[in-house]
């Protein structure tokens, strides 16, 4: 089950000599940068998913593959932005982040309750970001960024399959009916608008003191609007997976078009707040 069950690419394998400046649009450049810092920083994820789950060595291996190639994606991402804005530190603006937002790295209990609950919030995590990386990807016209974004959303697919078969594996032994999973993905979807990625979107774009609020806006605004109603009908079908709900029913379609409307709402309120 470890992540690392075939070839990784590297790299090495981008066509980093295909890239065009004209095709840089500055506000998914915004948005990449930010990106970059959270993916770059996920060797502390791994380190507390090995804690947490400290007594399962294949987990544990499989943990520390996840987050090699989620830090081979923040410097594929740092190095685009790089190219993209040569004033672009990735090193300098990550240090920034970590000086600025830890996660509780040492924790020897997982802080969804369970670690069947852990799994499932993985899951949601996965999806959120396959779901990024699949519409930036399809919004790029710059050819180097495009292809990075299909590679990573095709991991983070792979990524949630692989936190999708401990999930059941640990929820055999830790049941959670529904609603108990339901409980933990909405606590991960509240987490999105807490200070990691509003502090790295500072780490990365910032000028002066850090505004959460106006953090939160700016990357929600830059992150999610090219998001399309596809998008979040894979999204929502993923997560109703890690639930334990039909993912294709008449429920799946329903959210689907509520998440799309409240999505567009929402991103139409955060304008309106910049003018």
């Amino acid at each position: 089950m470890s992540a690392n069950t075939r070839k990784h690419w590297t790299l090495d394998d981008i066509p980093w000599g295909r890239f065009e400046p004209a095709e840089v649009d500055p506000l998914i450049l915004a948005a990449v940068k930010a990106a970059s810092l959270v993916e770059g920083n996920s060797g502390d994820y791994g380190e507390y998913l090995c804690n947490v789950f400290a007594d399962d060595p294949e987990f544990q291996q499989a943990a520390r593959d996840w987050a090699r190639e989620e830090i081979q994606h923040g410097h594929a991402l740092g190095r685009w932005a790089r190219l993209a804005d040569p004033g672009f530190d990735f090193e300098d603006a990550r240090r920034h982040f970590t000086e600025g937002y830890r996660i509780p790295v040492a924790s020897t209990a997982s802080v969804r309750g369970s670690r069947a609950g852990e799994l499932i919030a993985r899951c949601v995590v996965e999806t959120g970001t396959n779901s990024f990386y699949t519409s930036l990807a399809e919004a790029t016209d710059e050819p180097v960024l495009k292809a990075i974004c299909r590679r990573i959303a095709a991991d983070e697919l792979r990524h949630y399959k692989l936190f999708y078969s401990y999930m059941k594996r640990y929820l055999a032994r830790e049941p959670l009916g529904v609603w108990a999973r339901v409980k933990v993905v909405l606590g991960r979807l509240i987490e999105s608008t807490d200070d990691e990625l509003a502090y790295a979107y500072h780490a990365a774009n910032g000028h002066g003191a850090y505004d959460r609020e106006r953090n939160v806006r700016d990357h929600a605004l830059r992150a999610f609007a090219h998001y399309r109603p596809h998008h979040i009908d894979r999204a929502v079908a993923m997560v109703l997976k890690a639930v334990g709900v039909t993912p294709n029913g008449w429920l799946g379609r329903v959210l689907s078009r509520l998440v799309f409307r409240f999505m567009q709402f929402r991103l139409r309120r955060l304008a309106a707040e910049t003018r």
